[in-house]
């Protein structure tokens, strides 16, 4: 069966950190391009951090740089993303896609490019 499988959220306060883990099961990420994105009631999904399949490329949203790390361990078939300085604007639920992307292609957080994705995990950054 494939699929992916977040884990890692949960509540944190301001100025917290938490590390989100997204393991791949039933196929290897090795080719794909892993992208994290989150979701708030009443918003559309939004990419937070995209890493091509060989790391070359990596996308942060403005609002996460200087904040989160994205990477990739192939060899564990794991994608994380390292969240520091949390804010309340960052709670939401955060979710987990693949793509098969050119390498040449800019712009590789765009959600509509993802075509499979996992459950989620819920992150919520509140005192």
């Amino acid at each position: 069966q494939l699929q992916f499988v977040e884990s890692g959220g949960g509540l944190v306060q301001p100025g917290g950190s938490l590390r989100l883990s997204c393991v791949a099961s039933g196929f290897r990420l090795d080719y794909y391009t892993i992208g994290w994105f989150r979701q708030s009631p009443g918003k559309e999904r939004e990419g937070v951090s995209c890493i091509s399949d060989s790391g070359d490329n990596i996308e942060y949203a403005d609002s996460v740089k200087g904040r989160f790390t994205i990477s990739r361990d192939n060899a564990k078939n794991t994608v994380y993303l390292q969240m520091n300085s949390l804010e309340p604007e960052d709670t939401g639920v955060y979710y987990c896609g693949s793509a098969l992307l050119p390498r040449s292609i800019q712009d590789i957080c765009i959600p509509r490019r993802y075509d499979f994705w996992g459950q989620g995990t819920q992150v919520t950054v509140s005192s």
